[in-house]
């Protein structure tokens, strides 16, 4: 009996508003001192607790005689019979013993938050006549859910939830024998067997409060439904879930929904306009689905008990004026939270937003907002937590913000805000935690904060994140007293000063982030710094100058880039730092050799030592980094072969050793760098032959750089297998052989894989338009082919053209032979064609005048012929050297005419192409009459010639051909004769 009156008492809170059924714990009070349990019970939890494996020993109250003194176990206080056994999160394993049926009167079981192996939900938990709670969730259950469980007519809570989605049921028709259920929790159970009937199914549950179906794979949601028959449901919850349709308009018929999830589906259209109906509606959540072209309808006005609206993460457009007038035009609008972050929302904000008096929290971020912030922000007096982030607002923040005097959080982060910010803007913001404002970098110091040297702040922040902003020359005074600081962030803020005294102070063993870095700071880093554990410390591109700073062995990630730190690496940075994970101190004047003790570095994921005076040889501690993905130590004085240690890093994905002075061959070791997506040892004296195994070993490469090496040989055709290539350098070598015609092959570059995308990463030196460029984030982009400066032979392969993306192809300095490609113009993203100083011959091909993004050309030095085209890109390829080197080539930018040109000054651009080709045609014949004089001099005395020198020879001669004449006579005068014969008979006839 007070089992059932806490149930009706829980429900009456539920239906007031006060309580959700997450809260629900049924059961009845300890046993009573007078009476013990029943010792048929006490045996069958013995028996259970025997099936049980119980590391933390919880169940060690599990003796002597009165069981409803042990723990987790609960009797009727007038009976002493167990009705409640709660082990929630008591890491239980093992068996669950059928001995449990012995306690008859059991009406709350709770094994959530076990460990139990991924064994099935025993069938007999479906004979507890009188059970009204079971929560098996995150328990390691797995397999179908039991039918049976239908059984328990008494039930009013079942969770079910599961952590590892192993659970799964063939249908949901089991449910509807628990007609008096107020709870139900199937997250994570597999009903994709059950999607096209699984609303019918929770259909017939009248007396249904709480439904939570998320991440169930799910795919169906029915649009329309014929009754509702759970018209008391107040939470519903079918997020993560696979529904591809607009919202059901049958959800706005349950008029006492509270809590409405249905976030990170594939939901399409607008907001149905039935959200009228839900008037008392206080909780809502639409949020990580993806409406297409969806608007936010007016009738929210009607939703004047809704304290919570959350649509992020959709795609929702349009503005948002007529919600927030309709929102604020309640009475008593009670709406406490509006998230609409992560969609499409623009315009500027409404003055209206001022009309929220109760709300809390206001996330407006990731969106396309206009303009300004109203000034009307300042009338809600409630407000924690502002996020405006990562839209594209381009007015000014209004000093009325400073009177939110309970805002907590303040994010006006990645917007181009103009004007200047005073002390007046946190006038009353005595709460204020993290402050986050920057500016994006086209609108760079178009905000400054111009506060007094001498104001001090009403607030102490835990974060803060400025940004893109002018805040310098000196760094601000007023930090002086936030002692409370965790974070700080001022990057790119205009300061050139030094490092004064009083900032100091402020690296308190709790702080775990500071970013000073792209400012003009100068002075010497002090090792006084003092950092919480795994800290991250970006002092990178600032004038920083003196030794390397050593502080506290907290530190994580480290990036000294880009400054002027002097000497040696210190030779116990190992043991003084031993939590590196992230470590560049690159672009400074380092010298001396690489210590031995960053062997010891064990987490290291990115190490960065590139562009210093780095001298020895690397050495042979690559063992035990296990973990490295990213290795730089390029533009340095390194020596010595490559160590067949490194073959050890197994998860290296990037690796540029490049301008050293490293020789020797490739070891064999480096075949275990089967991820390797860049390798860049461009720049060295390294030698042998292109190892197969770079191709048969490293199939994901996406850039191969070897330029600039002593490597001979020729080109592997297994190169030609790395489908994800599209940065191939092999230039300045002494390679030889023919090119490899499977090169036309590289998908990489005939096709952007867009599942690579991620994996690019800079910088990474190209050619291209006759210089070198350092690419970081368009790696991307970069198509290129450049096999210059070697000993390369045969025709330039056809195969090539069919490299559609292919932006540059450098094949000069060879000893290529043949024409050019006639399909050449089908590479029509190519920007830079060099097949200067080479053999090769014939015309120009036509086609080349289609390349419209060609904008570097060298076809210097070849035996080309023909006139030059005129049309299209040529027109701007004007540079006479381009084709110097050529003596029969003709036509513009070279001096020498072509035969006509007089001609056809006259003719228009389509007839002159047309006469381009007349005259392409014309210079063959001419060159074939040219070579005719030659050939018959030379046949003529190759023949006569022999002839007068042997005497033998010319009398065989002369009788061949007197043989010949008599012959030929003798069958002229015999066809002659049967002609005359034939001629006769035709008369007679």
């Amino acid at each position: 009996m007070a089992s059932g009156n806490t149930s009706i008492h829980i429900l009456f809170l539920l239906l007031s508003g006060f309580l959700y059924l997450e809260t629900i714990k049924f059961g009845s009070c300890n046993g009573d001192l007078n009476i013990g349990c029943i010792e048929m019970e006490r045996k069958a939890l013995l028996n259970f607790k025997q099936g049980l494996s119980d590391p933390p020993v919880r169940l060690s109250t599990w003796i002597g005689g009165d069981c409803c003194r042990w723990r987790g176990v609960s009797c009727n206080n007038r009976t002493g019979r167990v009705v409640k056994l709660d082990l929630a999160a008591y890491d239980l394993s093992g068996e669950i013993n059928p001995s449990l049926l012995n306690l008859k009167h059991l009406n709350y079981l709770d094994l959530s938050m076990n460990n139990f192996g991924g064994i099935s939900i025993p069938e007999f938990v479906g004979s507890f006549e009188k059970l009204s709670y079971l929560n098996l969730s995150s328990a390691s259950f797995a397999g179908t859910i039991p039918r049976h469980l239908g059984n328990l007519s008494s039930m009013l809570y079942l969770d079910l939830h599961s952590e590892s989605n192993e659970l799964s049921t063939n249908g949901l028709k089991w449910l509807i024998g628990l007609s008096s259920l107020n709870y139900l929790n199937l997250g994570g159970v597999d009903l994709s067997k059950a999607s096209s009937n699984w609303l019918q199914a929770v259909n017939m549950l009248p007396s249904l409060l709480e439904l939570h179906l998320p991440g169930c794979g799910l795919s169906n949601l029915p649009l329309s439904l014929p009754f509702i028959n759970f018209t008391s449901l107040s939470v519903l919850d079918l997020s993560n879930n696979g529904f591809n349709s607009s919202i059901p308009l049958w959800l706005f018929n349950i008029t006492s929904l509270v809590n409405l999830n249905l976030n990170n589906n594939y939901l399409q259209g607008a907001i149905p306009d039935a959200f009228a109906n839900m008037k008392s509606l206080q909780y809502l959540d639409l949020s990580q689905n993806t409406y297409i072209g969806g608007q936010i309808p007016i009738t929210f006005g009607n939703l004047c008990k809704l304290r919570t609206l959350d649509l992020s993460l959709n795609n929702i457009s349009g503005e948002i004026s007529e919600l927030v007038i309709g929102l604020s035009g309640c009475t008593h609008s009670s709406l406490e939270t509006l998230k609409l972050g992560f969609n499409k929302l623009g315009a500027n904000l409404p003055n209206s937003l001022g009309l929220l008096k109760n709300l809390r929290y206001l996330q407006l971020q990731e969106n396309s907002f206009l303009g300004s912030i109203p000034a009307s922000i300042g009338s809600l007096s409630s407000l924690k937590e502002l996020y405006l982030s990562n839209n594209q607002m381009d007015g000014t923040i209004p000093k009325s913000i400073g009177q939110l005097s309970e805002l907590v959080r303040l994010d006006l982060s990645e917007n181009s805000w103009k004007g200047v910010i005073t002390e007046a803007h946190f006038s009353n913001l005595g709460r204020l935690k993290e402050l986050l404002i920057s500016v994006t970098l086209y609108s760079m110091n178009s905000l400054v904060l111009d506060m007094r040297y001498d104001w001090m702040p009403p607030f102490r922040l835990k974060y803060i994140l400025l940004r893109n902003c002018k805040l310098g020359p000196k760094f601000p005074a007023w930090l002086r007293n936030q002692n409370e600081l965790a974070t700080i962030v001022l990057n790119k803020v205009k300061i050139s000063d030094t490092i004064p005294d009083w900032f100091l102070k402020l690296s308190l063993p709790h702080l775990n982030e500071l970013d000073i870095a792209y400012n003009q700071i100068s002075g010497r880093v002090p090792n006084s710094f003092k950092f919480s554990y795994l800290s991250t410390v970006d002092l990178s591109s600032n004038c920083f100058e003196g030794p390397f700073p050593l502080w506290s062995s907290n530190v994580s990630s480290l990036d000294l880039r880009d400054n002027s730190f002097s000497g040696p690496i210190p030779r116990d940075i190992g043991e003084r730092m031993p939590w590196l994970t992230d470590f560049d101190i690159s672009r400074n004047i380092l010298n001396g050799s690489i210590p031995l003790s960053m062997g010891k570095l064990e987490g290291l994921t990115t190490l960065v030592l590139s562009h210093n005076r780095l001298c020895g040889e690397i050495p042979q501690f690559w063992k035990n980094l296990q973990n490295l993905c990213l290795l730089e130590i390029a533009n340095n004085s390194l020596s010595g072969n490559i160590p067949t240690s490194m073959g050890y890093l197994s998860s290296l994905l990037f690796l540029r050793l490049s301008h050293n002075n490293l020789s020797g061959e490739l070891p064999s070791s480096l075949q275990n760098w089967t991820g390797l997506y860049s390798l860049d040892l461009g720049n060295n004296r390294l030698s042998g032959n292109l190892p197969t195994w770079i191709a048969e070993s490293m199939s994901a490469l996406l850039h191969l750089r070897l330029r600039s090496n002593l490597f001979n040989g020729i080109i592997p055709s297994q190169l030609c297998s790395l489908s994800s290539l599209h940065i191939l350098d092999l230039a300045h070598n002494n390679l030889s052989g023919f090119i490899p015609s499977c090169l036309g092959n590289l998908s990489g570059i005939i096709s952007m894989n867009p599942y690579d995308l991620e994996y690019e990463g800079g910088p990474l030196i190209v050619l291209t338009k006759g210089r070198e460029f350092e690419y970081w984030s368009t790696l991307y982009l970069v198509n290129s082919i450049d096999l210059s400066n070697n000993y390369l032979s045969g025709e330039v392969p056809e195969e090539l053209t069919w490299l559609f993306r292919l932006g540059t192809l450098n094949l000069s300095m060879n000893h290529l032979k043949g024409k050019i490609p006639k399909q050449i113009g089908n590479l029509k993203f190519l920007e830079t064609l060099d097949l200067s100083m080479n053999q090769l011959s014939g015309t120009i091909p036509q086609s080349m005048s289609s390349l419209t993004a060609l904008n570097h050309l060298n076809l210097s030095h070849n035996n080309l012929s023909g006139k030059i085209p005129s049309t299209n890109q040529f027109q701007t390829l004007n540079d006479p050297s381009i084709y110097e080197g050529n003596t029969a080539l003709c036509g513009l930018p070279l001096t020498n005419k072509c035969p006509g040109d007089d001609k056809t000054s006259h003719l228009n651009d389509g007839d002159r192409e047309n006469k381009d080709d007349e005259d392409e045609d014309e210079f063959e014949m001419l060159w074939f009459y040219v070579s005719m004089g030659p050939g018959f001099v030379a046949g003529f005395w190759v023949v006569w010639g022999t002839l007068l020198m042997n005497k033998s020879w010319r009398y065989a001669y002369f009788q061949f051909i007197d043989d010949m004449k008599d012959r030929l006579f003798v069958v002229i005068a015999v066809n002659v004769a049967c002609l005359q014969r034939k001629l006769s008979g035709e008369r007679t006839t």
